[in-house]
């Protein structure tokens, strides 16, 4: 008699209970140190094998993307949708975070620690402007974009070289080839690697709850709180009421399809080693192939919705905690910052750590003040990422539907 395999889902969700019960025996026992030795170099062999991929994945499923479309004008409507999109959904994000922030403070909740940043120390990596950033967008060297794994630069030679072998014709049959076996030898690749995820979710998760343990949260554990009901609200409230509104798929059955991606992401922190996985998701809710390809790994890096609530939340928190009041102007400023700031964060752990600093200069508030939170960052990242990965496959979702509408209307 077969017995029926389990789904990649129930397997990831039974290594992410299985990691939770062994970080805390493990936490209890004073044994950490097992996790950190021999448990999670599994989980870095893991997602090294997905970063290993990324790089080809974005660069072979947006070019083959482009050229399913077939025109010209769809990649330009797929990509004005997909940008409004997450510029709108980050916007949102920002004044959720700032609204639950200011009614913790308002409570009393957010303590005052200004007695304690004399001790906090932090080196943010140095921002040179938002034009600079754009500028940084475009390569100078192709193969460098690829050696060091610069996403963005790795979206626009796909897009650059896509475009090419469409204005191209019939003379691209040979680089179309190319590209369409290639990418389908990375797909049987992926495939395989993905079925490793249970391994690393259940390596990761024991590795956290071991080291970061219970007590780590402290006087942080409100400031965690208030970030988690905003990534939860954001969620249940913008996701789907978008996914119900322009796709007509049930808020349910798109959190229950898209929950393998979330649950990976929520453990690797990482929305672009997540790709693989939410490709397969996004597919299942019924994405059109061409488009997800695009706007996945688009939306893994420049849709931060989750690293805006964090930003908005932690930087309410730490002024509260350096005794000092934001003005409506300096929220503002946060609101627009961290919006056109995510444009230029790499989808990868701790990128959100950047941006906050950005956030903090442009409401002149020390960035050295991020100290108090660094230790427990992992904790917001694991959130944060979880969000921006939903809204990436939802984003997916929603835009096939409507190229699906506007192709009928053509008709």
């Amino acid at each position: 008699m077969n017995r029926k395999k389990l789904s990649l889902p129930m397997r990831i969700l039974i290594a992410l209970v299985l990691g939770v019960v062994v970080g805390l025996i493990c936490y209890f026992t004073e044994t950490a140190d097992f996790t950190t030795n021999y448990l999670k170099p599994f989980g870095d062999i893991f997602v090294n094998l997905l970063k290993f991929i990324v790089v080809p994945v974005v660069l072979l499923s947006m070019i083959d993307g482009i050229l399913s479309m077939d025109d010209m004008r769809k990649v330009g409507s797929v990509g004005v949708k997909t940008v409004l999109y997450f510029l709108c959904t980050t916007a949102v994000a920002c004044i959720i975070g700032l609204v639950l922030a200011n009614i913790f403070k308002g409570a009393g909740l957010f303590p005052d620690l200004s007695g304690q940043l004399g001790s906090a120390e932090y080196t943010p990596s140095e921002y040179a402007g938002f034009m600079a950033t754009i500028v940084a967008i475009f390569p100078t060297n192709m193969w460098e974009s690829f050696r060091t794994a610069n996403m963005l630069q790795v979206i626009v030679i796909a897009l650059f070289l896509g475009g090419a072998m469409l204005a191209a014709g019939e003379k691209s049959k040979l680089c179309r080839d190319f590209v369409a076996s290639a990418y389908s030898v990375i797909e049987r690749l992926m495939h395989f690697i993905i079925n490793l995820a249970p391994i690393g979710v259940f390596t990761y998760m024991a590795w956290v709850v071991a080291s970061q343990g219970a007590e780590i949260l402290g006087h942080l554990a409100l400031v965690l709180l208030c970030a988690y009901i905003g990534y939860i609200a954001h969620g249940l409230l913008v996701y789907s009421s978008t996914v119900k509104l322009f796709a007509g798929v049930n808020p349910l059955t798109f959190f229950r399809k898209a929950s393998p991606a979330m649950l990976f992401a929520f453990t690797s922190t990482s929305s672009a080693a997540t790709l693989p996985v939410s490709k397969e998701c996004a597919d299942d809710l019924g994405a059109s192939g061409d488009v997800a390809s695009f706007v996945l790994p688009l939306g893994s890096t420049i849709n931060m919705d989750g690293t805006a609530i964090y930003q908005c939340v932690a930087a309410v928190f730490i002024a509260s905690c350096a005794n000092m009041n934001l003005t409506l102007s300096q929220m503002v400023l946060i609101v627009v910052t961290a919006t056109l700031a995510s444009v230029g964060t790499a989808g990868v752990s701790g990128a959100g750590m950047i941006m906050l600093a950005m956030v903090l200069e442009a409401i002149n508030i020390p960035v050295a003040y991020i100290g108090l939170i660094v230790a427990v960052d992992r904790l917001f990242d694991m959130g944060r990422t979880c969000l921006n990965v939903s809204g990436d496959i939802a984003c997916s979702v929603c835009v096939s539907a409507m190229e699906r509408r506007k192709e009928a209307k053509r008709r």
